[in-house]
C-alpha cells in the first residue's frame, strides 16, 4: 500500500502559513537535496486547491530547462477541492467524492508513495482522519508568532521519531513515522 507522506516547512512554534515571509533565509542546498529525494520516492503529489494555484501558477508554463519546474512538474497532481472543475496544470485531476474514501482509493492503487506539502488545510484533515504515514518536517530555527498551525486536531496523534538531521543552517529535517494503535 502507497504512503501519504507529509513534507512541510514549520517554524519553532509551529506555523506552516506563509513561509514565504519566514523561510527564505534558510533556503540551501542542503534543504533542496532533502526535498527533492523525497519527492523522487513519490509519483503523485496532493494538493489542497490554494496551493495547487499557487504552483500551478509558479511551475504550468514554466520553461522546460528550469530544474525546479522540472521537478514539480515530474508527478502526477491529484487536487481535493469543492469549486475546481477543471485544472489547467497537465496532469492534474480533482479527486472525486469524499476526502476519506477518495485518499485511501488512492493509497490503495498501484503505485509509488503520495506527497502533500504546503495545503494547511488538507494536511489538517489527512492528520484527524488518520491518513498520514509520516511527517517530514524541515523546522526552521525561527519562531513567528502567528499564523496557521500545522496541528489543530483534538485527538492526540502518536508518531516515532524515525530520523533527524540538523542542516548548517540550523533547520532540523525531521522524519516522523505514525504509530499505529493496536
Amino acid at each position: 500500500m502507497r504512503k501519504i507522506i507529509v513534507g512541510e516547512f514549520i517554524s519553532l512554534d509551529g506555523v506552516v502559513e506563509a513561509p514565504e515571509q519566514w523561510h527564505m533565509q534558510y533556503v540551501s542546498p542542503e534543504m533542496f537535496s532533502i526535498m527533492w529525494a523525497l519527492s523522487d520516492t513519490c509519483d503523485t503529489t496532493l494538493l489542497g486547491r490554494v496551493t495547487y494555484e499557487g504552483f500551478a501558477a509558479a511551475f504550468a508554463d514554466a520553461p522546460a530547462d528550469d530544474p525546479i519546474a522540472a521537478k514539480m512538474n515530474k508527478n502526477a497532481r491529484v487536487v481535493v477541492s469543492r469549486t475546481l472543475e477543471s485544472l489547467e496544470w497537465a496532469n492534474s485531476t480533482v479527486l472525486e467524492g469524499d476526502l476519506e474514501e477518495g485518499v485511501a482509493a488512492l493509497k490503495a492503487a498501484e503505485g509509488r508513495d503520495i506527497l502533500t506539502t504546503g495545503s494547511t488545510s488538507l494536511v489538517q484533515a489527512l492528520l484527524r482522519a488518520g491518513l498520514v504515514d509520516e511527517l517530514h518536517l524541515l523546522i526552521h530555527p525561527v519562531t513567528v508568532g502567528h499564523g496557521r498551525r500545522l496541528f489543530d486536531q483534538e485527538a492526540p496523534l502518536t508518531f516515532s521519531l524515525d530520523e533527524a538531521t540538523v542542516l548548517p543552517n540550523g533547520v532540523i529535517h525531521a522524519v516522523y513515522r505514525h504509530v499505529t494503535e493496536g
